[in-house]
């Protein structure tokens, strides 16, 4: 199974409440920080929602 690795780059103030959320279910906290997730339907959704504050890389 692919998976993603995804990365903080912008800060979540000022962001509407179901993108703070999203982000903070991804794991991330700080600006910088980075995860690696399954690529999963759930995963690619929540990564959809709140887009423009993360940078996303394939990892195989």
């Amino acid at each position: 199974m692919a998976k993603l690795k995804v990365t903080l780059k912008k800060s979540t103030i000022g962001s509407l409440k179901r993108h703070k959320t999203n982000v903070e279910a991804l794991g991330l906290t700080k600006i910088g920080q980075s995860k690696v997730h399954d690529d999963t339907p759930a995963i690619r959704g929540m990564i959809f929602k709140a887009q423009h504050l993360l940078e996303v890389e394939e990892i195989e």
